[in-house]
């Protein structure tokens, strides 16, 4: 059950990423359980991501959109795209990112879009290898974008100019 929906709180948007349906079976038939996955970002540089479990929809995506709010994370942007070239894994996901020139657009599958257009980043290149489930590619995803570093922070981390 896929879901792509976004809505405004504030300065910030989210993006139901994935809704998951689970059934226990019991006694008087099934009884349904919904996880939900969503990106939470303010489209200049802050984003984060949130899982949560209820018993009904909304409810799962309001505990996921709180738990994306209380772990966002600051990403360097130069020009609407990332600094550089960055690769992210998580399990048997790979998701690699490459920075585009303008009028590129955002060239990424549904779970990559999700996080780049909460983050902010207007143009890019993105390839998801391995797995092609929503979950592990955010995650991956948000593994590659806080590697990123811009030029001025690796001159000052290496000591020397770059320029």
């Amino acid at each position: 059950m896929a879901k792509e929906s976004t809505k405004t709180r504030g300065e910030l948007i989210d993006k139901v990423v994935k809704i998951r349906r689970c059934a226990a079976v019991v006694k008087g038939g099934r009884r349904f359980s919904f996880a939900a996955m969503v990106v939470v970002g303010d489209t200049h540089g802050k984003v984060g991501w949130g899982y949560g479990k209820a018993n009904e929809v909304p409810p799962s995506v309001e505990k996921a959109v709180k738990q994306a709010t209380r772990s966002l994370v600051q990403i360097p942007l130069v020009d609407g795209t990332i600094p550089h070239t960055i690769q992210g894994h998580y399990g048997a996901g790979r998701v690699i990112l490459v920075p585009a020139g303008p009028g590129t657009g955002v060239i990424a599958g549904a779970a990559v879009r999700a996080v780049c257009e909460a983050v902010g980043i207007h143009n890019i290149l993105t390839k998801s290898f391995g797995t092609n489930n929503p979950i592990s590619i955010v995650k991956a995803t948000f593994q590659a974008l806080e590697q990123l570093r811009t030029q001025q922070e690796v001159e000052l981390l290496r000591g020397v100019s770059l320029s």
